[in-house]
């Protein structure tokens, strides 16, 4: 199993070190796992990219000192504030019909475990109107974790957002986005790791959640720049 270590310098160079390491999951049939904070950014999907708002959207985000990121695949908004952490399992499949559920129960309990560990409880569900909305988000006063899962021929990646802390910050720079949208968003609903009772530092938090997307595996360790420069890794 691969673990990815650090981020690129920028939000483009992580969706080059991301295209990397989903080639190489495909490729060499070998699984991968890569917990990372994100630059100051708000990820698009599709849908929103399409619609009428989106130029409005992008405009409060900019205004706010975020950059923008447009993701192929996913749901609606996600804000990275400084203070969130994204994590990833990528594994190479035979078959893309098969395992869907699965995937997402296995990610769901494991994070559930890595969080119980660092003394946060939480529950499957999500309140209404909360941002970038899916039946496998986890709450604790709030929204605290989003996952979701893109699938292609060779590899299937199931991936997730922890909010850590400061939940206004992310709700302040999505409410106009939402609105933009035309999109139900109710800022209240955003919690974080910090306001339900566990730390408010994101290395404790990164650590908890790769020892148990690791399961237990000694993995070879690659760091994020490596995959940016292929030609590098051996």
């Amino acid at each position: 199993m691969i673990q990815v270590d650090g981020r690129g310098d920028s939000p483009a160079a992580n969706q080059t070190a991301l295209a990397s390491l989903y080639e190489r999951v495909g490729r060499e049939k070998e699984s991968a796992v890569w917990v990372w904070r994100p630059h100051r950014q708000v990820a698009f999907g599709p849908r929103d990219i399409r619609h009428d708002g989106y130029d409005t959207a992008v405009t409060e985000v900019k205004d706010q000192g975020f950059e923008v990121v447009e993701r192929t695949v996913g749901g609606h908004p996600v804000a990275h504030t400084g203070d969130t952490l994204v994590f990833l399992r990528a594994i190479p499949i035979e078959d893309p019909r098969q395992g869907l559920h699965e995937r997402y129960a296995t990610m769901v309990g494991l994070i559930r475990a890595a969080l119980t560990g660092i003394g946060v409880e939480v529950e499957l569900g999500e309140p209404p109107a909360s941002f970038c909305p899916g039946e496998h988000s986890l709450s604790a006063d709030g929204k605290v974790v989003g996952i979701a899962q893109r699938v292609t021929a060779r590899y299937a990646v199931t991936s997730g957002v922890v909010i850590i802390d400061r939940p206004t910050a992310v709700a302040k720079v999505l409410e106009p986005v939402y609105t933009a949208l035309e999109l139900p968003f109710d800022p209240d609903t955003v919690g974080s790791i910090a306001t339900a009772g566990g730390p408010a530092d994101p290395t404790i938090v990164a650590k908890a959640i790769t020892d148990a997307l690791l399961d237990g595996h000694t993995p070879t360790a690659i760091s994020a720049k490596d995959l940016i420069e292929p030609s590098d890794v051996t």
